[in-house]
């Protein structure tokens, strides 16, 4: 091997939570020879990025966090940015995983080389590197999606995407459009509208809102945490049965789903006396196709005197503001971007080069794996967080800790049979994700509506269409279900 090529057993892309979990289980199992590549300057992945006012997890704060790793004196049912972050950082403080860390560089390329038996990945700092194993969480919601408006380039005000916060812009007594309604525009406007002069927001859909019942935790109940850790697996595990018939909300017809729907209007009635901002606020698709969004305080701050819900669609902008298609404009100072992410790149602009082309002509019709976790032709290559392991109901650290613990299963195998590699079985591959497309039809992710869950072709690519518990079952390790190349 040329001695200017780096050679390690492992390389993880991504050190936000998927690639710092898979990390922090390797070192559990006494394993060091890895490197954990990120393009950002620091951890924690859409918790180093997403820094807006407001921002916190919708994602019950006992659930969210690794069972090996427990957040045991998180301070609030629903854990905001900062505090998460936190955690993060306590996760590679407590398994040594800093000095494993390549930030501020890019993976351009990995290519798998079929006689060495190890992918070659070239770096954007000119470094090239080999390694056995190629693990990828490069996330789902890590590119932000700013949508092509025209006249856009004229506009005179400043601008931004709402994951790329402008901290230096000062929001007060200021004339503020948010272009999007949805997640992060839900946890943002609340915060926003007590300071800005006037505060618009154009919403494309309504969302499916529920209440957020935020619960603060008490010195008491923190202690009790810190002293007894079972006390906070006990409630933990009832929070995670709890949400586990959350995934029925998201089928047809069931009960669960009416009881949804029930909860989401009764929530808007209460909030909302405008019967006209009511009806606005009225979603036309079924529960579920696009994300249920927890929120205690959205519909307030559209109360406000300061602030326009607006439903006309944008025609374009000019150099003072955004002007509707009934032709009315509307002058800005700041214009936030809440319009989501580009979810579906996955790979982004990398190139992974496997035994018979591209992954991204792989892709070319949508991203596919086996399990979410491995693809055909793409050798000894594992992925976290990959296409159809999402959750509209539950913690997404479950999924991600059940396929680490698969990818650990699968390196303990290999390392019995040294310079092997394994890829799964075609056949298998295609029955998986036809099964995973039927079961689709089921869920109200494969409904009448547009949501980032699906591509162009209308396929559900992002999201798991069962439950955490469901996916344990399936994802179980069977060596049986690969190609073993012994060559």
């Amino acid at each position: 091997m040329d001695s200017d090529i780096k050679e390690v057993e492992i390389v993880i892309l991504g050190a936000g939570l998927g690639g710092l979990g898979m990390a922090a289980q390797l070192k559990r199992q006494n394993s060091d020879d890895f490197i954990i590549i990120d393009k950002c300057p620091d951890i924690g992945g859409v918790w180093l990025n997403n820094t807006y006012p407001g921002a916190a997890c919708d994602t019950e704060s006992h659930l969210y966090c690794y069972s090996y790793h427990l957040h045991l004196r998180v301070s609030a049912l629903y854990a905001g940015r900062d505090e998460l972050l936190g955690y993060i950082n306590s996760l590679a403080d407590r398994f040594d995983l800093r000095r494993h860390l390549q930030l501020n560089t890019e993976i351009l390329s990995a290519k798998w080389s079929n006689n060495k038996k190890r992918w070659l990945l070239t770096l954007s700092n000119g470094e090239v590197m080999t390694s056995r194993f190629f693990i990828a969480s490069w996330g789902q919601l890590n590119t932000p999606y700013i949508p092509t408006i025209p006249g856009f380039e004229q506009f005179a005000g400043k601008s931004f995407h709402s994951a790329r916060w402008r901290h230096d812009i000062n929001l007060k007594d200021k004339r503020v459009a948010s272009i999007g309604s949805a997640a992060s525009a839900v946890q943002y406007v609340p915060e926003i509208a007590p300071k800005v002069a006037h505060l618009t927001v154009y919403q494309r859909s309504a969302n499916w809102i529920v209440p957020r019942n935020q619960e603060i935790f008490t010195s008491a109940q923190l202690d009790e945490f810190s002293k007894d850790p079972v006390a906070f697996e006990k409630n933990r595990q009832q929070i995670h049965l709890m949400r586990e018939v959350g995934a029925l909300r998201v089928r047809h017809g069931t009960v669960e789903q009416a009881e949804g729907i029930a909860v989401a209007r009764q929530h808007l009635a209460d909030q909302v006396s405008d019967k006209a901002l009511r009806e606005k606020l009225v979603p036309d698709y079924e529960l579920g196709c696009k994300r249920i969004l927890r929120s205690d305080d959205y519909y307030p701050a559209l109360m406000r005197d300061n602030v326009l819900l607006q439903t006309e669609k944008i025609s374009h902008f000019d150099k003072q503001g955004i002007v509707t298609a009934d032709g009315k404009l509307e002058k800005f100072d700041v214009v936030i971007f809440g319009t989501g992410f580009q979810s579906q790149s996955f790979q982004g602009d990398m190139q992974i080069i496997g035994t018979a082309g591209s992954l991204q002509q792989k892709w070319a019709e949508g991203a596919e794996a086996y399990l979410g976790i491995t693809v055909p032709d793409f050798p000894n290559m594992f992925l976290i967080y990959g296409p159809n392991t999402n959750l509209n109901h539950s913690s997404i650290i479950s999924m991600m800790e059940i396929q680490q613990n698969y990818i650990l299963n699968a390196i303990s195998h290999l390392r019995q049979h040294v310079e092997q590699a394994i890829a799964p079985k075609n056949q298998l591959f295609i029955a998986y994700n036809d099964d995973v497309q039927k079961a689709m039809q089921a869920s109200a992710f494969s409904s009448n509506c547009s949501s980032w869950y699906k591509n162009a072709a209308g396929k559900v690519i992002n999201n798991w269409p069962g439950s955490v518990e469901e996916y344990k079952q399936v994802a179980q390790w069977r060596a049986d279900d690969f190609i073993w190349d012994r060559t």
